[in-house]
Formats: C-alpha cells, sequence, structure tokens
C-alpha cells in the first residue's frame, strides 16, 4: 500500500565531499572528506594540547544543523569531540582502560625468568584517554541564538520523547547521512569509533537516528552497579541515557 504520508517541500543539493537538505525550518549540511594529511593533522594536535591523534582522523569531516527562524546552529565536528577525550592524568570515570595482559606483563618481570632482564629504557610520555573515550554532544555555534536552553527531558512530557513509533515505521527516507569523525585501531587491543548519523522522514520536524547498535543499547539499559562496579569496574560516568530538550523560537 502505498504511504499516504505527504512529502514535505524540499531541496536537496551535493558536491564532491558535502550534502544538505533544506525542509521546513530546517537545513541539514553533512561534510564527508579524506583522511586529514599532515599538515592538518599537526594544528590539530596543536589544538589538543600535544595529545596522539587517532590513527584515523577526519579533520574536516562535520554535520550541520541550522534552524532558519531562530537562527539555532548545532554542529558535530572532530575537533570538538576530541577536546572531549581525557588528556592528562585518567581519575576514577575517565573511561580510560588498562588492557588484561598488562598486569600479567608487569608480573613476569617481577617473578618470572625474565625479571633478572633489565627494563628497557623508556621515555615518559603525557598520559592521555588512549581509548579515546568521549562524551562530545555536539555543540552550538557561538554565532547561534544565546536564547537557546536545555533542559533535562521530562518523561511525563510527550513532546519530550523520542518518536521511537516514527521511528520504527517504513516511511520513505528523505535525507541520511553517516559522518566517520575518527577510528583507531587501540594498538590491536579492539577499536575505537565515533561516527554521527543522522535520518530525515517524510514529516516536517528533524528524526535523529536513535537506534543504537544492539551491544551499546543493552551497556546503558543495564544499571550502574552491573556496568560500573561488578563488572570491568572502569566506572564511567558516561553509561547510560541521557535526555535533553531545548525550544527553539523565531527570533523578533
Amino acid at each position: 500500500m502505498a504511504s499516504t504520508t505527504p512529502v514535505p517541500e524540499h531541496k536537496l543539493s551535493e558536491s564532491p565531499n558535502s550534502r544538505s537538505i533544506a525542509v521546513g525550518d530546517w537545513t541539514v549540511t553533512a561534510r564527508t572528506n579524506p583522511i586529514s594529511n599532515a599538515v592538518e593533522c599537526d594544528a590539530l594536535q596543536i589544538a589538543l594540547l600535544g595529545m596522539p591523534l587517532p590513527e584515523m582522523t577526519f579533520g574536516n569531516n562535520s554535520l550541520e544543523l541550522k534552524h532558519q527562524p531562530s537562527g539555532w546552529n548545532y554542529v558535530f565536528t572532530t575537533m570538538d569531540a576530541l577536546k572531549s577525550v581525557k588528556n592528562g592524568e585518567l581519575t576514577e570515570g575517565d573511561g580510560g582502560v588498562k588492557v588484561g595482559y598488562a598486569d600479567a606483563w608487569l608480573q613476569s618481570r617481577s617473578t618470572g625468568p625474565l625479571s633478572q632482564v633489565p627494563m628497557p629504557k623508556t621515555a615518559p610520555t603525557k598520559p592521555y584517554d588512549w581509548t579515546y573515550t568521549t562524551m562530545y554532544p555536539g555543540h552550538a555555534l557561538a554565532s547561534s541564538s544565546s536564547l537557546i536552553s536545555w533542559q533535562t527531558a521530562d518523561s511525563d512530557n510527550p513532546s519530550h520523547t523520542i518518536p521511537l513509533a516514527e521511528l520504527t515505521r517504513q516511511d520513505p527516507i528523505l535525507f541520511y547521512a553517516e559522518i566517520p569523525l575518527f577510528e583507531d585501531e587501540l594498538h590491536d587491543n579492539g577499536a575505537s569509533h565515533l561516527l554521527v548519523r543522522i535520518r530525515l522522514h517524510r514529516r516536517d520536524d528533524l528524526t535523529p537516528l536513535t537506534d543504537p547498535m544492539w551491544i551499546a543499547k543493552a551497556l546503558t539499559d543495564l544499571p550502574p552497579e552491573a556496568t560500573q562496579t561488578s563488572g570491568a569496574g572502569t566506572k564511567w560516568r558516561g553509561l547510560g541515557t541521557k535526555l535533553d530538550v531545548a525550544t527553539l523560537v523565531q527570533q523578533k
């Protein structure tokens, strides 16, 4: 049966490294570029106060959402995502982890056959979260309207909830984008990937892609005592789900 949902008036634009859609009061622009070159990486590392960069850093990628009537402009960028990674000594809840064989290796150096072998000379390095764990939620540009403020969502207010029923409905998609910000193989100890996804349906409102991978959803549904104490014990403060809302108004 054909969908009866009307298609809103919209305009799609595309260039070699960006795609955008203007629909209703919104303009969404997704920029995807090659991995940053050496000069760009050097500049980014200086901005991050010397923190080593992920193996694949897409410093020119971004997602930008603009609400025309209010002047509100919200973006997701690689630099700001990396600025949210802990750069310095890790404390409880920062998200850094130590690989499982680290303790076994240290034990073998102190009590095993290798205990008589001199430890190799090492140079001190600046500590940082080598897993690139970040709680970056995006940010409003400085040029955006200062009248916009975020507040914790009210679970009893239907307008503050994510429209999951609409997300699962088989409506045609007007616009979809997946923007990688950085990736790292963590020295063959796993992988760290940060990307942003967005999806727009046949409606005048902006609908984010909120269906996470099954493992991520399972982790956020677990109680804190299971994920932060009896589990890995990282006590990472980023576990769980947090929903904030903002009311956009037309500028006078």
